[in-house]
């Protein structure tokens, strides 16, 4: 008679906690926001090679200095500043979203997620007018000898060196500057514009759910706090598209 030999079973970690005590859905989420800081990673360090081999660049002082009914005052960043810190504190209200789900406090999650779904929509609604401001403002620019009107879009950028002692209208007239640059722009900011978009999207959605008593019955809000993790990821993002775009 033969006799089957049985291996014994291994446990593949025997290291005491695992490092990944965590629930599927949420390691999932870590994954996916980690490939997706590759993506954005890639843009901007494509955006910063092409910066950094030009001689002339769009100077951000000069390119975002308006401010919605301010008329033609010269107010340097303030309007992304404004940008900026409505997504940071859209992210706060996220914690705080966070903070009543695990109290399991239903009315506090619903509150919170109301104040970061109108954080989100603020900020679409800021750079939308900014996206506006750039592609339907003109600017005097010297082409082939002759002085033309350009907004900043993919295909024309106004903003190269200013001709010393030359005006029209009042303004100073520029030498085109890197056509690169619009294309970078409304690109990067564009694709982390529809990340937020996606994330009030998918806010309404966890408050719709909240409303609904679904967390309730399953006795947790951990979607909350996948939602809340896809959210800081959006904040987090703006902080290296602002330094890149706004700053530098």
């Amino acid at each position: 008679m033969e006799t089957a030999l049985v291996q014994p079973k291994t446990k593949l970690w025997t290291g005491g906690k695992s490092p990944f005590n965590v629930s599927y859905g949420k390691l999932m989420m870590w994954y996916f926001l980690m490939s997706d800081s590759f993506t954005f990673g890639a843009f901007l360090i494509s955006y910063g090679t092409i910066r950094f081999s030009q001689n002339v660049w769009a100077d951000p002082n000069h390119v975002f200095n308006a401010f919605p009914l301010a008329g033609h005052a010269n107010l340097p960043l303030a309007f992304v500043s404004l940008m900026t810190f409505i997504l940071i504190l859209s992210s706060v209200t996220m914690v705080l979203a966070v903070h009543d789900g695990h109290n399991m406090n239903r009315k506090g999650v619903e509150k919170w997620l109301v104040f970061t779904i109108l954080g989100g929509l603020a900020f679409l609604g800021c750079q939308a007018w900014e996206w506006t401001h750039l592609l339907t403002g003109e600017h005097p620019v010297l082409v082939n000898g002759k002085i033309e009107e350009w907004a900043t879009t993919v295909t024309h950028n106004p903003w190269g060196r200013a001709i010393p002692g030359m005006m029209h209208d009042g303004h100073p007239v520029s030498n085109p500057g890197p056509i690169a640059f619009g294309g970078y722009f409304f690109g990067i900011t564009g694709f982390h514009g529809f990340h937020v978009f996606s994330g009030v999207i998918i806010n309404l959605v966890m408050l719709i759910k909240t409303r609904l008593g679904h967390f309730e019955q399953r006795g947790h809000y951990e979607m909350i706090e996948k939602a809340g993790l896809y959210w800081h990821f959006v904040d987090l993002v703006w902080v290296f598209v602002f330094l890149c775009f706004y700053l530098i």
